[in-house]
């Protein structure tokens, strides 16, 4: 088959992740792939070498536009670029404003969205995007139960599960020394600083965790510079100095998640949770916060708290290693990481290009 995939960004988020490791699946099971995707900041290619054919659609910045205003016009310009793209069997996108690209492009007709989590938009343009995106694919995907379930009562569709995959083997074969004397025993968090990520919280605990904390990456659509500000002015009354590295290269990536003493994960919102679990197959332990979402992927593999001063006490239990179950867990995590494989969700998706 000719199976296009669209996603939103260049950047390593979770979403962007999957489309990319999805793309290669699915050229080893032996179709065409062509990912396509929006480029900001100059960008001329993924955060990371792909297998697949790209295409790159640049949305240059413009000076005092609105973050929904720079939404509307990214859905333009990708439609635009679309348009005049050749037909595929099959059209796959992984986001809101893919499928919007799409639909405006191509008609809605036949289109494959796959629904990694819902966002919660205030601007009657974005919520319409967002709705718009739910209600007229022709085939929702989730990552997740909890995901397909929300979809269910909220729109009354059915999504099958696709599941996602993790790189086990490379994160289990990463070496951490060399970020382990950069920083000492310190908790790691991936996904920057914004208000789906509970980085507030996160800091309120970490005012009582007796290690440094570092953050990692962070790229968004998101206009997030007050909610940095109020994290920042929070860590400072508090007396915590968070690590903030921004995006760290993919080839690095894997030794930072392996050096972490502990790793927090106290999002308020997940589809799935790619980087906790990627973190599992390093060995290292993960404190999550307690979602059902979480529970359905993480049970029995993860420490789970409630609040600030949960996520704290699980921090620091994590980190002085003296629950005898946290063997246990270590071995549970990394047979769990090995257990989703790409290769796998790839099946997954081809079962539903085949009946849609």
């Amino acid at each position: 088959m000719r199976i296009r995939l669209s996603t939103y960004s260049t950047k390593p988020r979770g979403g962007v992740v999957h489309t990319l490791a999805l793309a290669e699946a699915l050229v080893r099971a032996g179709h065409d792939v062509e990912v396509w995707a929006l480029a900001r900041g100059g960008d001329s290619a993924f955060f990371r070498p792909v297998g697949v054919p790209i295409r790159l659609v640049e949305v240059p910045e413009v000076d005092g536009e609105s973050v929904g205003d720079r939404i509307l016009r990214s859905i333009s310009l990708l439609a635009a670029g679309l348009a005049d793209a050749g037909p595929s069997d099959v059209r796959h996108a992984q986001d809101c404003l893919t499928a919007n690209a799409e639909g405006a492009a191509w008609g809605y007709a036949g289109l494959v969205r796959t629904v990694h989590h819902l966002d919660q938009f205030t601007t009657p343009s974005l919520v319409a995007c967002h709705e718009r995106a739910l209600v007229e694919p022709a085939q929702l995907l989730c990552v997740s139960d909890a995901v397909a379930a929300e979809v269910t009562a909220g729109w009354g569709r059915t999504a099958p599960v696709v599941g996602n995959g993790v790189d086990a083997a490379r994160f289990a074969a990463a070496d951490g020394t060399p970020w382990r004397g950069r920083f000492g025993r310190y908790v790691l968090s991936v996904g920057g600083i914004e208000p789906r990520k509970g980085t507030l919280d996160l800091v309120r605990a970490m005012a009582q965790v007796d290690a440094p904390l570092v953050v990692a990456g962070g790229d968004t659509l998101f206009d997030y510079r007050s909610y940095r500000d109020e994290v920042f002015a929070l860590a400072d009354s508090l007396g915590v100095e968070p690590v903030v590295l921004g995006p760290v290269p993919d080839d690095e990536l894997p030794g930072l998640v392996a050096g972490a003493s502990a790793f927090a994960f106290p999002s308020t919102k997940e589809g799935f949770g790619l980087a906790a679990m990627e973190a599992l197959a390093a060995g290292v332990p993960v404190v999550a916060r307690d979602l059902p979402v979480l529970r359905e992927v993480f049970a029995g593999a993860v420490r789970f708290a409630a609040d600030a001063d949960g996520i704290a006490a699980e921090l620091t239990a994590a980190l002085e290693g003296g629950d005898p179950a946290d063997p246990a867990r270590t071995v549970v995590g990394r047979a769990l990481a090995g257990s989703h494989s790409w290769d796998e969700v790839a099946q997954r998706h081809l079962a539903v290009y085949g009946s849609s």
